[in-house]
Parts: structure tokens; sequence; C-alpha cells
């Protein structure tokens, strides 16, 4: 960025067929952008999101970030500090709201709808197509948002994304055929370890849907190294700030080349 852009900061309600999303919108305070759907990580809407969205918007975006847990709470978190992986009541809650996401239909739905209200805004430029970016549960989401509206979403990025190449019939990796974006996916090392033919599946999948397609491990990264309130995980951090700018300064490459 080679100088400041103010921000604009707006609390915005979105309509989709199951009711409404609370979310936030940023954008530069003057012009029109290129818009980005910002899917949260399983801690959703909150302020470690809120202000990676802040940084995007400063480049010179539109972005969006939904609460994608509005069918159940408003706000389920404010923070990931505090939770436990190892508290059962936390990982209930948890569980609870990673479910609302996975009737069928439930994702396109709010592609579509979060994506509409990307387009009606006069601070988006439409010539431009439209980037999605995912943390965690936001990766397979990102990329189903790229098979949903496909003549839209020019970009798509996974970030620790759980759950891409399964042996279910509704795995992301399947919708490749109908993607016409650019796809960044970046693996945590210790996700590869526990499914190290997932990312030759990915590969596999892009190359013969002929989708121009990046997926590498970050060596020594875990699971949800982007986010800065991330708790430790038996007393070892997981927040990696080196590798969190890496893949910063890969999102940013690939929305300068491809929206």
């Amino acid at each position: 960025m080679s100088e400041a852009i103010d921000v604009a900061v707006q609390d915005v309600l979105i309509s989709t067929p199951d009711g409404t999303c609370n979310a936030a919108f940023m954008h530069p305070v003057e012009g029109t952008y290129p818009g980005v759907l910002f899917w949260a990580d399983a801690f959703g809407l909150r302020p470690t999101t809120r202000h990676l969205a802040i940084q995007l918007a400063a480049e010179g975006y539109a972005v969006l970030v939904p609460n994608p847990f509005y069918r159940v709470d408003p706000q389920p978190f404010t923070t990931a500090a505090n939770f436990s992986f190892g508290n059962p009541d936390d990982m209930a809650k948890l569980w609870k709201l990673i479910g609302s996401l996975k009737a069928p239909g439930v994702a396109e739905i709010d592609a579509a709808a979060y994506i509409s209200f990307l387009d009606a805004r006069p601070e988006v430029d439409k010539s431009h197509k439209i980037g999605t970016q995912g943390y965690c549960m936001g990766g397979p989401l990102a990329i189903i948002t790229a098979a949903t509206m496909p003549d839209r979403v020019g970009a798509v990025a996974s970030f620790h994304g759980g759950g891409l190449a399964t042996d279910k019939p509704d795995s992301p990796h399947l919708l490749a055929p109908k993607v016409k974006a650019t796809v960044y996916i970046a693996i945590a090392a210790n996700d590869d370890a526990k499914e190290p033919a997932a990312k030759d599946t990915l590969k596999d999948a892009f190359s013969a849907a002929h989708v121009p397609a990046e997926i590498e491990v970050y060596p020594g990264a875990l699971h949800g190294w982007c986010m800065a309130d991330m708790p430790a995980e038996q007393g070892q951090p997981i927040y990696n700030q080196p590798d969190a700018e890496r893949a910063w300064a890969k999102l940013l490459a690939l929305y300068r080349a491809a929206l």
C-alpha cells in the first residue's frame, strides 16, 4: 500500500431467505472498488476478523464480513482467545454453530445473498470480479461461493481450510468444474499431516477442471495460524505472525492479479 486510505466501517443487515444476517462492511471512504466476501473461521464475526477486513479495505477493496451463524446467534464470540478446545461445553457450542451451516443449500443461499448485497452497494465497482476468502470452516464456504456464483467470483482463497477434500459427495473439491476463479489454498502443516492426500486431491481436481490453482502447505504452521486471537493449544501458540504475513501477501497478490 503506497499511501494511507481512509476506511469506513459499517454494521449492516442483510436479508436472506432464512432471516436477517448481521454483518460488517468496510470500504474506502471515497471511490468504488472490487468487492470481497470474507468468510470467517468458526469463531465468526469479531474484532479480529473486523481488523483484517479493515486492513484489506485499506488496500482498495469493499469487504463484507457476515456473521455466518446468524440463524443461531448474532454474536456467539467476541474473541477466540478464551475458548478451550478441551472444554466440552465450549466444543458443544462450537459444533452447534457450525451445524447451522451444514444443511443442504444453506451455504449457497448465503453466498448468493451476500454477493447480491455487495453488488447493490455504490462502493462496489461491478466492472471488477468479486474475491472471496475463507479461514478454517470458511475455506469450503469460499469454494462453494465461487461455484455458486462463477460469473461474479474471480478469485478464491482458503487459509487453513477444513474439509476441502473429503470422500463425501458434497466435498468442496468436487465443485472444481463449476469454478471460474483463480484459486489459492494455504494448508496448515498439522492439517496436512492428518490428511496428506488432500493437497494432491485438490491439485488434481482443479487441474482436471482447468482452473488455475496454487495449493501449498505452510511448514510448521498450525491450523488457525492466521488469526491473532487464537488460543494456545496444548501450550503451543497457534497464531504465527510471519506465516500470517506471508499468507496476507499471497492474498493481496491474488486479488491484484485476478480482480
